[in-house]
């Protein structure tokens, strides 16, 4: 392929389609449904959900802690395997921080849609306390979003300026934006080595902050007695849940872009294997930490433990749980083995498996265990010993999703999905490799 022929190939998703628009529609229709229900949480009470005394935390802390998963996505595609050189990684990087970017920035409202007096947000910054948890996850959240922002838009500059050089049919704000962005990007070498370490800088600094952000998130269920909770491995099991959570959510990013925007030539089969194995990888170690969650206590069985797995393994949450388990880890795991199963088409449908498992663990992790308090449940109605969503809690719960998909569907739109300047490069390398080869 010409250096003009990828350029071509890769600049074709900018231009804004009538599908696009059709899309975005439907979305924004869906987003003001989700609104009004919000509206009529805000003006009735936190009453209109299904949150009583003893379930405080429902559907909303479920998709705060699977947001928080999905967003580590980026740290681990981009920086883990960026910094130990894997080159089949390049073509999917920018969807990765995209993914994490979304799930990042949304999460911060998902947390303002659990809360009652949003109003009072700002009293987390003006009086909080060291000693809470809580102001260290706000604390992370924001800064890894900061440095997301940062780690998708500065290895976008060579991009944007060759977008604006070589699409002329594009909108006039649309190239205005690209000329904007792009700060003079001319390409010499003092520019390329200012960006190498400005990135390289970033994929370091982004590593301990993706862990301190679900680390700091699973202190917030570990520091309580509650049984369930009460482990000294939640920190680890958390952050290797959200690999598994972030790389289905890639899996199913790429088979989408790869059809919608006829990338076949590069999103190949190749890179479907590849973070199959990687799923493989990350699915193995969650379930690792998956039989020490319930191995430990279920041998030692207190008496509230007891109640609580009693209820995950027999009881009312018995579906649940083994459709997580098995559904979305064991069989996974083992269909991956086999290589027809890591082709793009059996691996979506895995992907999809994986990322409903992955979401319904995390309610798991949520609610089962405040429906078994240490006090007994005395001389209240009945429905406070179980908890049941709402419809308004769902609308709410789906319309951190509509943005989620919002916010992935503009950047990946307007901006090059595929690093362009990074796959000329690569290109050149290779092409210098096979010159030297066949020169010896």
């Amino acid at each position: 392929m010409t250096e003009n022929k990828i350029i071509q190939d890769l600049l074709q998703s900018v231009k804004l389609s009538k599908g696009f628009y059709v899309w975005m529609t439907f979305l924004t229709i869906s987003l003001f449904v989700c609104l009004y229900a919000y509206y009529l949480q805000l003006t009735t009470g936190l009453g209109v959900t299904g949150l009583k005394d003893y379930v405080s935390w429902g559907l909303y802390i479920a998709n705060f802690v699977f947001f928080v998963a999905s967003s580590l996505v980026g740290m681990l595609i981009s920086s883990v395997l960026g910094l130990s050189g894997q080159k089949w990684i390049t073509p999917i990087g920018r969807m990765a921080e995209i993914i994490a970017l979304a799930f990042a920035a949304v999460a911060g409202l998902v947390i303002v849609s659990d809360m009652g007096r949003p109003e009072r947000l700002a009293y987390v910054f003006i009086h909080g306390r060291f000693q809470s948890p809580i102001l260290w996850d706000v604390t992370v959240v924001t800064v890894y979003v900061i440095i997301s922002l940062l780690l998708f838009y500065i290895p976008l500059i060579p991009d944007l300026s060759i977008a604006y050089k070589n699409r002329n049919d594009l909108p006039k704000w649309q190239k205005n934006l690209y000329k904007i962005l792009s700060l003079n990007w001319v390409g010499n070498d003092e520019q390329v080595h200012l960006l190498h370490k400005a990135i390289r800088i970033l994929l370091i600094l982004v590593v301990p902050v993706a862990l301190a952000i679900h680390t700091v998130t699973s202190w917030l269920f570990a520091v309580t007695p509650r049984s369930g909770w009460s482990s000294t491995i939640f920190g680890p099991y958390f952050v290797t849940g959200a690999f598994v959570t972030g790389v289905a959510s890639v899996i199913i990013s790429m088979y989408i872009f790869r059809n919608i925007y006829n990338l076949k030539d590069y999103i190949k089969d190749i890179h479907f294997d590849k973070i199959g194995k990687l799923l493989v990888l990350v699915s193995l170690v969650y379930l690792y930490f998956n039989i020490n969650e319930f191995l430990v206590p279920s041998y030692r069985m207190p008496k509230h433990e007891a109640v609580h797995l009693h209820s995950l393994f027999t009881g009312s949450h018995a579906f649940m749980f083994w459709f997580v388990q098995l559904v979305g880890l064991v069989i996974p795991i083992i269909l991956l083995l086999f290589k027809p199963f890591r082709k793009p088409f059996p691996l979506l449908i895995i992907g999809i498996l994986v990322f409903i498992g992955a979401w319904l663990k995390r309610y798991l992790i949520v609610i089962p265990t405040q429906e078994h308090p240490f006090l007994p449940i005395q001389y209240v109605p009945e429905n406070f010993t179980f908890y049941v969503p709402t419809i308004t809690e769902i609308a709410i719960t789906l319309g951190s999703f509509v943005l989620v998909l919002m916010i992935i569907s503009v950047l990946s739109k307007v901006f090059p999905l595929i690093p362009i300047h990074e796959t000329l490069t690569e290109r050149k390398q290779d092409e210098s490799t096979i010159t030297k080869k066949d020169t010896q």
